[in-house]
């Protein structure tokens, strides 16, 4: 019952805090942060126990698994894993719900208990996606999220939040029920051919389909997932949901919600339509280093703060796109540090801006500058959080960048040097930021509080992940490996049915490879 409690516990605590506002203002933000941090404990003790793989025939290595009928006469059941890549997650998830949780200790005071209500029930639905095995019950958490999401972003979210939150809805719902579309057309086909209807995961792999179904039922997939991740041109609700959303909200969007639509093409879109995400590969590494670049130059021409982190996050999310289409050890080892090391810097930049919005009651670069004199501790922080972002060698971006690259090179040079060029536009942006911003004259004579310690102890934790990745990258790619090889191995095509005639006489001898390895 241990990954069934993973979720109830979320649940359980959100409705405590919301019970105890009752009794002081206090009461929900202590018990949504004692909740987590019992959470998060639970979840490292489950890390340094996880050398005890569960090794299931066909159903790859996990360190925990737990099936229960739940809907029989349909074919549904509850039905949850942990392995490597799930448990890395939830820990993300843990660890950016306490800083969302700390970062609004101050920040917010009215309805304070329905706020850390749904703070915690989007991180329980957040932790149901990353556990889900039976597609009906993924789909169920995967819409679950979209709620209290809404309320947050509508309720404590600033002066637009209204058109924000509704086009955020109108986004996701739409490329929702697309994928609801492809499950079940999964789920149809797969009783047809073997007279078994189920949304069990590891028995819709390998369904037999013809070539153009499965490409359909699969975009399916990839409409819902490359919304949340977000894919150009799909991207255009993050902008306002970033600009519009309260701190935590920020923080939760940038660090999970898009991490869900990456985890979704890993876990799911690639191995359950492994051919016909081959030919998807060069379209969406296309769009992957269109993201990069866009998001990047797009970055660069903003004037609020929020809304320049906003996109670089499209564009960082362009190297997960990349890593995973490329489909090889290093690109999905690359990918998934950079879905970590971006929840990180990215959750730690919009947490720094709403620091900055609470001293200054502006978002807007062009307010500021000669900040440094000061705030120079703020200052700093935003310095390095800056630069870990653009892939400073040493810090957790560079590493999972590097990798993609690596991964993407031995798929198509092409890609790998589009790519590479990201490094000099995010560098552009970056110390741009920094100038106007912190450099420079004091203008407008700012005389402002630096860094509390509750502030301090909020940084302090994150530049350690960020320098914990960066540095020992290792301890992350041992735990997620096993879960990678049985991903990889599940999403993997051979050339015997890819490789056009000319090459016939390689196909006499047939090797697995990655998705993409046919890219022009």
């Amino acid at each position: 019952m241990i990954l069934p409690w993973i979720v109830l516990f979320l649940i359980i605590v959100g409705l405590l805090a919301w019970l105890s506002a009752r009794l002081g203002s206090n009461w929900p933000r202590w018990i949504s942060l004692a909740g987590l941090v019992v959470h998060l404990v639970f979840l490292l003790t489950l890390w340094l126990r996880g050398n005890n793989l569960i090794v299931i025939s066909g159903q790859g290595p996990w360190i925990a698994r737990y099936n229960q009928a739940w809907i029989p006469q349909f074919g549904i059941s509850i039905s949850l894993g942990l392995d490597g890549l799930s448990l890395l997650l939830l820990v993300l998830t843990d660890v950016l719900g306490i800083m969302a949780v700390v970062c609004s200790w101050k920040a917010i005071e009215n309805n304070l208990g329905f706020f850390h209500f749904n703070l915690m029930w989007i991180l329980a639905s957040i932790s149901g996606v990353f556990l889900a095995l039976d597609l009906f019950l993924f789909y169920f958490f995967w819409e679950l999220m979209l709620v209290p999401l809404y309320f947050l972003i509508g309720i404590w979210g600033h002066e637009n939040r209204v058109y924000a939150t509704l086009k955020f809805f109108i986004f996701t719902q739409a490329s929702g029920l697309l994928m609801l579309l492809g499950i079940l057309g999964l789920y149809f086909i797969h009783g047809s051919n073997t007279g078994a209807y189920t949304f069990d995961y590891f028995q819709l792999l390998g369904t037999s389909m013809p070539s153009g179904t499965a490409v359909w039922l699969m975009l399916g997939l990839f409409m819902a997932f490359a919304v949340k991740l977000p894919v150009i041109p799909l991207h255009t609700w993050l902008p306002d949901a970033h600009t519009q959303a309260p701190t935590a909200g920020s923080v939760y969007l940038a660090g999970l919600v898009l991490k869900v639509g990456a985890y979704g093409m890993l876990r799911f879109l690639v191995p359950l339509f492994p051919q016909a995400a081959h030919q998807l590969a060069p379209f969406a590494m296309a769009l992957g280093i269109l993201g990069i670049l866009y998001g990047a130059v797009v970055a660069y021409g903003q004037t609020d703060l929020k809304r320049m982190v906003a996109y670089t996050s499209v564009s960082h999310m362009g190297f997960v796109i990349i890593g995973i289409f490329a489909w090889n050890t290093l690109s999905l080892q690359g990918a998934l540090i950079v879905m970590l090391a971006h929840g990180i810097s990215t959750g730690a930049l919009f947490i720094l801006v709403g620091d900055l919005d609470e001293r200054i009651h502006s978002r807007n670069i062009q307010k500021m500058g000669g900040l440094w004199e000061t705030v120079p501790v703020l200052s700093g922080t935003a310095l390095f959080f800056a630069v870990a972002s653009l892939g400073l060698p040493g810090l957790a971006n560079f590493v999972g960048e590097f990798l993609v690259l690596l991964g993407a090179y031995q798929v198509n040079i092409t890609v790998a040097v589009l790519a590479t060029l990201g490094f000099i536009v995010w560098t552009v942006y970056a110390l741009w930021l920094i100038q106007r911003a912190f450099h420079g004259p004091n203008t407008h004579a700012w005389k402002l509080p630096d860094l509390s310690g509750r502030e301090i102890a909020v940084y302090a934790i994150l530049i350690a992940i960020v320098f914990w990745i960066g540095l020992f990258p290792q301890t992350i790619i041992n735990t997620a490996q096993p879960a990678l090889d049985a991903l990889q191995k599940s999403g993997t095509v051979t050339q015997v049915s890819l490789l056009p005639a000319t090459q016939s006489q390689a196909a006499a001898h047939p090797v697995n490879r990655p998705l993409g390895k046919e890219l022009p």
